[in-house]
């Protein structure tokens, strides 16, 4: 009987991290709001939301170099087009949302260097045990 309540906190915090899916949804085009314009010599920054319950009702903050480029909720994917060179992509806590979404502590970021036409696709993922993070997704890499 010990190991089952042993292993039962452990399995229960497992089924708290998001996970991938393969039919996201594009993010709703009244939550982008930079970086849109494929134009010249651009590279593409894709973003993928897991699914998961940890914070599941919330959206994220997309950042590109600190501003705000779209929000992001559960199972969403969007992609943005930035000039060659070095850019700080990043997520946020919802600064538009209500009740905990609007409390969630939430800030992580990544430097990426941006070459012509290339690109770079990131995951938000939420595990229970360090919440949410940003990280390069290099399996929906072309």
């Amino acid at each position: 009987m010990r190991p089952i309540f042993a292993a039962l906190p452990l399995a229960i915090l497992a089924g708290c991290s998001s996970y991938q899916v393969d039919e996201i949804t594009p993010v709703p085009s009244e939550r982008l709001m930079t970086h849109q314009e494929p134009a010249g010599e651009r590279g593409e920054v894709r973003i993928n939301r897991d699914v998961g319950y940890l914070g599941g009702g919330c959206f994220v903050e997309f950042l590109i170099d600190r501003q705000v480029a779209a929000r992001i909720g559960r199972g969403e994917s969007a992609s943005f087009y930035v000039e060659p060179g070095q850019h700080i992509v990043g997520i946020g806590r919802d600064h538009a949302g209500e009740g905990l979404c609007a409390k969630a502590r939430l800030k992580r970021e990544k430097l990426v260097t941006v070459e012509p036409g290339q690109r770079y696709v990131f995951r938000i993922v939420s595990e229970a045990s360090s919440g949410f993070d940003i990280r390069p997704d290099d399996s929906k890499a072309p």
